[in-house]
Formats: structure tokens, C-alpha cells, sequence
């Protein structure tokens, strides 16, 4: 039996002004066939696990290209279609397949491709022929289509927000996908659409109960997997929004039973997840009441992981003309910034410009008396598998007794270590504002006193209701109370 895994993935904001080329592929990691050798990087992490597993059931893997971006705006059409090609050239070298593995995003648009994952799958599916089990693992951000259905046997989600998840899925798709190419098991999909868009956060309820209540309903009754597809809202396609999805062995039936009932069940939910937040203001005040440990606040407009420059500037305004102190605030986006301290050198004391350079969403920029406290010239933070999340060059500063944590790579936070990796001793600070909506939960709860979210305006400002889309038929929730009209 032979196997082939790839991957290619970003997550497309179309209202972003970052355009994503060949330089933002090559920052966030391009491999041709030996990714799964690098585990330590992000992009090599499932694909090492889809080859350790291959391997130990006898099985022979070919491996193509692995790249990702960080999340911008529209892929080039050129560079799509090269990676694309890429990879499908691979795929006609490496045949006859029996399995093909993909690691997607799900919500990659490029110019003149609304729907890159569809297109991809289907160009593989054209390749291999109708007998090779084609699988997928996206992340739960997808806006998902009946073109990748129709292409791939087998698609699954991540179900967690932080995506904790990505190894126990993909160890997932490789089990069904193994037993569909010996016979074991015949995949059958059906899908339900939620008509909803919006954020769910896993690590609350009652979002905890319902993924638990996925979970135990997989392997009962022939159900091979549940997938809650979350849609990622910034997306201006015909499709962006939330879909569930079971897969049953052989039983069409009951995968469009089960999918109705648990998208009638997190439909039902859907006021009671609605996310909320704080202004700045009643953060900022929140926040000084607590004593006993250390605050987070999630600026989470400005994440860099949903497509925001990560350079705004609002929150860290308000520190200042409040006077706070024991404030780190990270990772603000200044390769500009970063140069100017790593040339004054580590000590150096001097007027220092920072954040509010990209547009009207990034605020104004600040203009601090900065000491240099930290460098680094090869910063990085421990991603959610484990793995090493690359900042490039980087510089800790700190001005009235604020702490700011500036790299030349956009990254959103995920672990403490963005800070204290560059010395902020993160111990004794009362605060730590996180440029992230939510993949930062998994490190810093365990050591925070609270969570606060902050509705700071910002790029990806989870406005739901009044997204400018152009595409989208407007009959959804939150812009209209009950889409589906099942409240009786």
C-alpha cells in the first residue's frame, strides 16, 4: 500500500490589505517532500505523525510539498497556483495511490480561487481516480464546500479552540482512511448547515459540553467522526459560516440525522456562546481590582492569526495615559522598530516610534522614551503541538513601566515564553496584554488570576452582524435572530 501527504494552508482574510506571496510562504514554511523530518516545525508536526504511523503498518509514504502562511489577505494567483501544481505533480509522479493525506486550512482564498481547498482536492481526486481514499484534516476555522466533499472521502476538523488537537485528529483521519483502503469501513458523509457566523470558545460552556457530547458519539452506531466546522468569519465567499458534518461507516442515513440533530443542538446555543468582551476602559479597570496574580487581556482585533497586523496601539494608549505600570504588552509588529533597537544595542535608552504603521485599524502610532531591555535575533515561542513558532528578529523595551515585546515576524501569542523568552519576567508583572482571540488560553490559564476579552477596535473585531460581505446570502445569524426559523 502506498501513501501520499502534503500540506498547504493559510487562512484568508479578503478584507486584509497583507497580500500573501511567496515571501510570507517562505517565512511561514516551505518544504519540498521532507517536512515530516522537521517536527519541530509547525508545518512538520502531523505530517511526522501521518509518516510514523504509515510506516509502522507497512505502509510505503511518498511525501510532497509542505507550506503555510501566516494569515493575510488574498494568496497571489500565481503562487497558489505554482504550490498547487507542485503538489499535484507530485501526486501523478507518486501514483498508484491508495491514500492521500492533505493538511488543509480550509478557508484559503486566492485571486480567482474562493475556494482553494476545493480546487486542490478536486485536482487530486481527477489524478488518483475514484478507488484512493482522499483525506483531509482542516482547521475547525474552515468554511467547508460541497467541492471538497465531493473531492475527499474523509474530512475532519480539530474540534478544539485553542487547537490543541491537530495530532489526535490526524491520528484520526489516518485510522478511518487505512481502514476504507482495506475495506474495512465505507465512508458516508452528510452535511448540515448551521446558517451562523461567529466564535465559539471550546474552553468554556457551554461549548465544553457540547464537544465532549461530539466526541462520545463517535465510535457508537457506526459513527466513525463529528466535525463542527466554526467558519472563518473574515472571509467575503458565497460559503463562509458554520457547518457540522458526521461521517458513518456506510450509513448515509444516520450521518444526516446525527449532523441535523447537533446542528439543531449548537443552533439552539447559539446566544448562549455568543462571545462577549470588555471596552478598554472597563478591562483596564477590571483588571486593577484583581491582586492575587497575573491579568490577560486578549486584545482579539489585532490577531495576527485571523488576518490583523498585529500592530495596533489603542490598548496600549490607554496604559499610558492611565499611568499603569507592571504592564507587558506582545507581540507588536515593527521590523521597522526592532532595527532601530538592535542598532542602539541592548541598554540603549532613546525616542522610540512604535506600532499604528499599517492602516486606519492599527491606531496612531506611540512615541515612547524606550530602554532597551531584551534582543534577540532569532526569537520564538512554543506553538500548540509543541513545536517552535519562529518571530525572527525581536527586542524587548520598556517605557513607563510598560513592558512591549516588538518582532519582525507577525505572530499571534501562544505561549508565556514570547515574553519571558526575551526576559520579561512575566512573574512580576500584574498584566500581559496577548495579541491573540483565543489560541493563547491553553499556556496562560493555568497561570492567570483571570481572562479578561478586550472589544478593542481593531482589524478582526468580532462585529458579526456588519462584516461587508458581497457574497454571502445575508439569511444568517447574528444579522438575522433565527435563519433557520426553528424557534417555533
Amino acid at each position: 500500500m502506498r501513501l501520499f501527504m502534503a500540506l498547504l494552508a493559510t487562512e484568508t482574510n479578503t478584507f486584509s490589505p497583507l497580500p500573501t506571496g511567496w515571501a510570507a510562504f517562505r517565512e511561514g514554511g516551505y518544504f519540498q517532500g521532507d517536512a515530516s523530518r522537521h517536527p519541530d516545525n509547525g508545518n512538520g508536526v502531523l505530517l511526522a505523525e501521518w509518516r510514523g504511523l504509515a510506516e509502522a503498518d507497512g505502509i510505503e509514504v511518498a511525501e510532497g510539498t509542505a507550506a503555510s502562511a501566516q494569515p493575510a489577505g488574498r494568496t497571489l494567483r500565481g503562487v497558489y497556483e505554482a504550490l498547487r501544481d507542485e503538489i499535484l505533480e507530485q501526486v501523478r509522479v507518486a501514483l498508484p495511490l491508495q491514500i492521500v493525506l492533505l493538511n488543509l486550512h480550509g478557508a484559503m482564498v486566492a485571486e480567482g480561487y474562493d475556494d482553494c481547498e476545493g480546487d486542490l482536492l478536486g485536482r487530486v481526486r481527477a489524478l488518483t481516480g475514484p478507488d484512493t481514499i482522499i483525506g483531509a484534516e482542516l482547521d475547525l476555522h474552515c468554511n467547508v464546500t460541497a467541492e471538497m466533499f465531493a473531492a475527499a472521502n474523509v474530512i475532519i476538523a480539530y474540534k478544539e479552540y485553542p487547537h490543541i488537537d491537530e495530532v489526535e485528529r490526524g491520528r484520526e483521519l489516518y485510522a478511518i482512511c487505512r481502514d476504507a483502503a482495506l475495506g474495512k469501513v465505507r465512508p458516508a458523509t452528510a452535511v448540515y448547515d448551521c446558517a451562523m457566523i461567529g466564535i465559539w470558545r471550546t474552553t468554556e460552556e457551554p461549548m465544553r459540553t457540547f464537544v465532549a457530547e461530539m466526541q462520545a458519539a463517535e465510535g457508537q452506531g457506526g459513527v466513525l467522526s463529528v466535525s463542527f466546522g466554526h467558519g472563518f468569519a473574515w472571509s467575503d465567499t458565497s460559503f463562509v459560516g458554520a457547518q457540522m458534518w458526521v461521517i458513518t461507516d456506510g450509513d448515509a442515513a444516520g450521518a444526516e440525522a446525527l449532523a441535523r440533530r447537533f446542528g439543531e443542538r449548537i443552533y439552539g446555543l447559539r446566544e448562549a456562546t455568543r462571545p462577549s468582551g470588555l471596552s478598554i476602559e472597563a478591562a483596564l479597570t477590571q483588571a486593577a481590582a484583581y491582586n492575587r496574580g497575573l491579568v490577560v487581556l486578549a486584545d482579539v482585533a489585532d490577531n495576527p492569526g485571523g488576518g490583523a497586523p498585529s500592530d495596533s496601539t489603542f490598548i496600549l494608549q490607554a496604559c499610558l495615559e492611565r499611568g499603569l505600570s507592571g504592564v507587558a504588552l506582545g507581540a507588536m509588529w515593527d521590523p521597522q522598530a526592532v532595527a532601530l533597537c538592535h542598532e542602539a544595542g541592548l541598554g540603549a535608552q532613546f525616542a522610540l516610534r512604535v506600532g499604528g504603521k499599517t492602516g486606519p485599524a492599527s491606531g496612531q502610532p506611540v512615541d515612547l522614551l524606550a530602554t532597551v531591555r531584551g534582543l534577540s535575533e532569532t526569537h520564538s515561542q512554543r506553538g500548540l503541538s509543541g513545536d517552535r513558532s519562529h518571530l525572527g528578529r525581536a527586542a524587548w523595551i520598556e517605557a513607563d513601566g510598560i513592558d512591549v515585546v516588538l518582532t519582525s515576524r507577525r505572530e499571534q501569542v501562544f505561549s508565556p515564553d514570547m515574553f519571558t523568552g526575551l526576559g520579561v519576567p512575566l512573574a512580576e508583572r500584574r498584566m500581559v496584554v496577548v495579541k491573540s482571540t483565543q489560541h493563547f488560553h491553553a499556556a496562560f490559564s493555568g497561570q492567570a488570576e483571570a481572562v479578561l476579552y478586550v472589544d478593542a477596535p481593531g482589524a478582526i473585531a468580532p462585529e458579526f452582524a456588519t462584516i461587508p460581505y458581497t457574497k454571502r446570502d445575508p439569511n444568517f445569524w447574528p444579522r438575522v435572530a433565527d435563519p433557520l426559523g426553528l424557534d417555533g
